[in-house]
């Protein structure tokens, strides 16, 4: 069932090593939206926000659905999330810090009151370490395989398995 991932290229890891970026495939995962309509929801100015488009549709990352009309007679583009990034191994490419950040600014916008946070100290041996990263990422998956549900709300799952950094004695 899970996903065989394959290394980002150094283009692909240029393009998702951005949180605005990564903030703009989550918001364009569900629905096609102009370069205005993610400018407005990222209250970022529209031509810093068209150059991160040009640049994940150039990777492959957004495409273009088919232009529609707009206002005052002008055409619009919208863009949707091709689901590439998920295909991806991208432990390697140094994506991770943009991860955060964009996890980081969509949590400071979300209630944190409706959130769901949970931490976790363990002691793993490499071969659990390896196990546990194998069921996340099966459920990940899982959970991704199914598609939207129609009518349901949209949810973000951000999980981080990090070293701990401890002073033992």
């Amino acid at each position: 069932m899970g996903t065989k991932r394959r290394p980002a290229t150094e283009a692909e890891a240029r393009a998702l090593a951005s949180s605005t970026r990564l903030r703009i495939l989550r918001l364009c995962l569900d629905q096609a939206l102009t370069n205005k309509e993610i400018a407005d929801r990222l209250g970022a100015n529209p031509a810093t926000t068209l150059h991160h488009v040009r640049r994940l549709v150039e990777t492959g990352f957004l495409a273009a659905a088919p232009s529609r009309p707009g206002p005052r007679g002008s055409t619009e583009i919208p863009y949707r999330a091709t689901g590439k990034s998920w295909e991806m191994d991208i432990r390697e490419s140094g994506v991770s810090s943009a991860m955060l950040d964009a996890f980081l600014e969509e949590v400071r916008l979300a209630d944190v009151e409706e959130g769901d946070f949970t931490r976790l100290g363990l002691r793993l041996t490499p071969e659990r370490h390896d196990e546990l990263r194998r069921r996340l990422q099966e459920l990940l998956d899982h959970f991704r395989d199914l598609g939207p549900e129609p009518g349901g709300e949209a949810y973000s799952v951000f999980v981080a398995l990090h070293r701990d950094v401890t002073r033992d004695a």
